[in-house]
């Protein structure tokens, strides 16, 4: 299937590891040109070092989005560089595992780690996307729905994310823009892999989670989610908005006596 997305431009963050970099190298697959906007460097030069070689383009802008004058900064390179801006894939972020019990300051910094620059990327992007009918798409969490514990910063961030997802659909609603977020739960990634890995039982660990995973008891992989991702950015998905999307394996949403193991 043609997405459309031949020469579309799309701002990625965090596209450098896990999710990020599955979703750019799918949006790259399919035509799109990629500014990945990333705080660490090593990968983000290696990836665009990779696709230069191949004569694609996928920007490499290094960035801590906890700061927002350099979200405005990234989006600015952007466009120096492209021209154009018409998709914006807000993923970055980290569970920092700030619990009720944090000092206030902490609950406010998670905010910005996971919240504020999926705000401020769009905000500073929004006169491009008006202008091309462009796309927003949130990378959110089932933690917004489900809780975890210990993590009120996290949670009430990721809340948030669906909250504007909605409030956009409506208020781009006018401008053609549409704004989705979709939404993992367990995931396997390398910051899954170094956290289990870090346990007495890596394997058995790793075992009794996939087991809570109705559908084939098995980690969500990155590339589902990115193709989840690029699609619903993608014309190809040209009336949908609004939408919270799960990409989990029934993890979520199904019967208890389903998801018990």
């Amino acid at each position: 299937m043609d997405l459309g997305l031949t020469d579309k431009v799309a701002i990625v963050t965090g596209g450098s590891k896990g999710i990020g970099e599955a979703i750019t190298r799918l949006l790259i697959s399919e035509g799109a040109h990629v500014a990945n906007v990333n705080r660490s460097t090593e990968e983000g030069l290696a990836l665009e070092a990779e696709y230069a070689q191949q004569d694609k383009r996928c920007k490499f802008i290094q960035a801590d989005l906890s700061e927002t004058e350099n979200c405005k900064r990234a989006v600015d390179e952007a466009l120096a560089e492209f021209g154009r801006i018409d998709i914006v894939i807000n993923n970055a972020g980290v569970n920092d595992s700030k619990g009720v019990d944090s000092d206030i300051s902490e609950f406010v910094g998670s905010h910005h780690k996971n919240l504020i620059h999926y705000y401020a990327m769009v905000h500073f992007s929004l006169e491009q996307l008006k202008s091309n009918r462009g796309s927003i798409v949130n990378v959110g969490s089932k933690v917004a729905i489900t809780g975890q514990g210990g993590t009120s910063g996290y949670a009430a961030a990721k809340g948030g994310i669906n909250a504007l997802t909605r409030e956009w659909a409506v208020d781009l609603a006018e401008y053609g823009i549409r704004a989705n977020a979709v939404l993992p739960a367990e995931t396997w990634t390398p910051l899954y892999d170094r956290i289990l890995g870090e346990m007495d039982d890596p394997a058995g660990e790793k075992k009794k989670i996939a087991d809570l995973i109705p559908l084939e008891r098995r980690f969500t992989t990155s590339q589902e989610i990115a193709d989840t991702v690029v699609f619903v950015a993608s014309p190809r998905s040209s009336h949908t908005t609004g939408q919270i999307l799960l990409v989990d394996g029934g993890y979520t949403h199904l019967d208890r006596k389903y998801t018990s193991g």
